[in-house]
Formats: C-alpha cells, sequence, structure tokens
C-alpha cells in the first residue's frame, strides 16, 4: 500500500471517530475545516441538519481571500469572531469537532480563542 494512501486512510478514520463521539454528546456541533491558506468555523444543529453560526478567515473583515489566511492569527481571529456571533444567536455550549485534524497549531488556536470568546466545550 503506498504511504499515500494509507496516510489518507489514517485521515478518515480519524475523522469518522471524531465525528461519531461529537454527535453522540447531543449537543450543537462546532465543526473546523482548515485548508493551507484559509481557516472555516461553523457551528451545527444535526437535529435540523443547519448551519447555525458561520465563521471564515476568508470573509473580508476577517482577513479576505487575497491574503494567506493559513496561520495562527487567522484561526485566532476566526474563533473570536464565531464565539461572539454564537453568543448573539444565544449559544453557549458546543461540542468541538476537530474533525480529521490533530489537535494543536491552528485547530488548538481556534478553540481556545472560542472559549476566550465564551463558547464552553
Amino acid at each position: 500500500m503506498k504511504l499515500r494512501s494509507r496516510i489518507a486512510k489514517q485521515r478518515q478514520r480519524r475523522g469518522y471517530r471524531v465525528r461519531n463521539r461529537v454527535r453522540a454528546a447531543g449537543r450543537l456541533r462546532l465543526s473546523v475545516y482548515r485548508s493551507n491558506r484559509q481557516i472555516y468555523a461553523q457551528i451545527i444543529d444535526d437535529v435540523a441538519g443547519r448551519t447555525v453560526v458561520s465563521a471564515s478567515s476568508i470573509e473580508k473583515e476577517l482577513g479576505g481571500p487575497t491574503q494567506d489566511n493559513g496561520n495562527k492569527e487567522a484561526a485566532v481571529r476566526v474563533g473570536k469572531a464565531l464565539a461572539a456571533r454564537a453568543a448573539e444567536s444565544g449559544i453557549k455550549q458546543v461540542a468541538f469537532d476537530r474533525g480529521p485534524y490533530r489537535y494543536h497549531g491552528r485547530i488548538a488556536a481556534l478553540a481556545d480563542s472560542a472559549r476566550e470568546g465564551g463558547l464552553e466545550f
């Protein structure tokens, strides 16, 4: 088996495992996606099947699409913006869905700033 396909399968399994644990929590889910240049976060209601609140580094007030936002500073901005928007919607508790990403770097920075903004998970 090629190394790339083995790593992809491990990442996919990790994502399934994390997502199933988070959905079992029965709370709204804070889902994170990161690319090399941007980071996105959204709070999802799995029961209703809809996104309640979202924020991303591609938004103009959080950095814009032309700027390279694939760093921790952008993740902190997105986490703070998401927490503020969640507070406006009356959301206080969520379950953190890191997906297939390990909890360090940009993912941890986003989670920490969301916690500082008032979200509990």
